[in-house]
């Protein structure tokens, strides 16, 4: 089975802010838990995946090979439809996340009956750092190559 081929991400440097949106060929449902269950977040991003719970204020950690760990703070949760991670950069800390830090947003939208999922991810704050631009082209690398790797995670797992 091919994987569903999906547009790049995009830069608005006015907004500070990197988008992608992607179809998945799996329920809502799936892709739901594949981006909120750190069982499932470690197959496609990154390979730490800690939350102490599913919750607005829930805290963990996200962590990539060659890059260290990232404290992660839930910011915004509406299941099945959308839920925003903080997560820090620059050396950040959980006491000073607030400070150092980036939020992405996924949003789903049944497609096909629900046979299929639109997801976006939103990533913003840019403005906070010390590099937005490099970090923007950086991320929006990272999206590409990460939710590639979620299309086909969730896909392929049917």
């Amino acid at each position: 089975m091919s994987m569903t081929i999906n547009n790049p991400s995009t830069i608005d440097a006015d907004a500070f802010t990197v988008r992608r949106t992607v179809t998945i060929a799996a329920a809502p449902a799936k892709v739901w838990a594949a981006v909120t269950r750190p069982e499932l977040i470690i197959q496609w991003f990154g390979d730490v995946a800690e939350l102490d719970r599913l919750e607005v204020g829930a805290e963990g950690e996200f962590g990539f090979e060659g890059y260290g760990r990232f404290p992660v703070r839930i910011e915004e949760l509406d299941a099945p439809h959308a839920i925003a991670y903080r997560w820090g950069n620059e050396n950040a800390t959980p006491s000073d996340l607030d400070a150092h830090s980036t939020v992405f947003r996924f949003t789903l939208e049944p497609l096909d009956d629900g046979a299929a999922t639109r997801l976006t991810v939103v990533e913003s704050g840019f403005d906070n750092l010390t590099d937005p631009a490099k970090a923007m082209e950086s991320n929006r690398g990272g999206w590409d190559s990460e939710l590639d790797e979620l299309v086909a995670f969730v896909e392929g797992s049917a």
